[in-house]
């Protein structure tokens, strides 16, 4: 089991859609792009498939001991639906963190369907914005995360072609796959209807 963790933790590190090396300089883009996972594992959030995107927000506050462990080393918590002000108008930006190791502002934003183009450039001016009011002059520009339900790779990968903003898009899972070789050996949802039914069946001829 431990062995398939890391191996799942091998995957998925690196593999997110990012424009990171034609928006960072080296080699801090090859850094940033390594922080970034593909698909991110929410498992223990303990919430149905159907949540919508505040109900993840708020189960992942509540669990952010275990949010930041699958973040990766590096990430601080800053804040959730943090306030920012641009020309009298209000924004909020859904999780603020800051990356320690590549001394930047990480703005993830949730999305609880799949990756649309309009994302990108929504998420692009939170960077600019974050950048002019949050952003010291050590710090690296602001890197943004698109958490999405899915994603089409070939979408993505052309939406963040024209973005001027450092961002990545990956995936979120709330259940865990589970390994091919247990998959196999499980009883299908049809299967275990079936033995329901017979069982059922005995009950009631035993009754007779």
């Amino acid at each position: 089991l431990n062995i398939h963790i890391e191996t799942r933790l091998l995957e998925r590190e690196g593999q997110a859609v990012t424009n990171f090396s034609e928006q960072l300089p080296a080699p801090g883009s090859d850094l940033a792009r390594q922080a970034l996972k593909d698909p991110y594992v929410f498992d223990f959030l303990g919430v149905g498939q159907e949540a919508n995107e505040r109900e993840i927000e708020t189960a992942l506050v509540q669990h952010i001991s275990r949010f930041l462990l699958e973040l990766g080393a590096g990430f601080a918590y800053v804040g959730r639906q943090v306030h920012i002000e641009v020309g009298g108008d209000d924004f909020f930006l859904d999780l603020l963190f800051y990356h320690l190791k590549l001394r930047c502002y990480v703005v993830i934003e949730l999305k609880a369907g799949a990756f649309k183009p309009e994302h990108a450039g929504q998420l692009g001016f939170y960077l600019t914005a974050v950048d002019a009011q949050f952003k010291a002059e050590h710090d690296a520009p602001t890197i943004g995360l698109l958490l999405c339900k899915t994603k089409n790779r070939v979408v993505a990968e052309y939406a963040l072609r024209d973005s001027n903003r450092p961002i990545g898009v990956a995936e979120y899972q709330l259940v865990e796959a589970l390994p091919a070789e247990l998959q196999t050996s499980l009883p299908t949802i049809e299967q275990i209807e079936r033995e329901l039914g017979q069982h059922s069946e005995g009950e009631a001829e035993s009754a007779d």
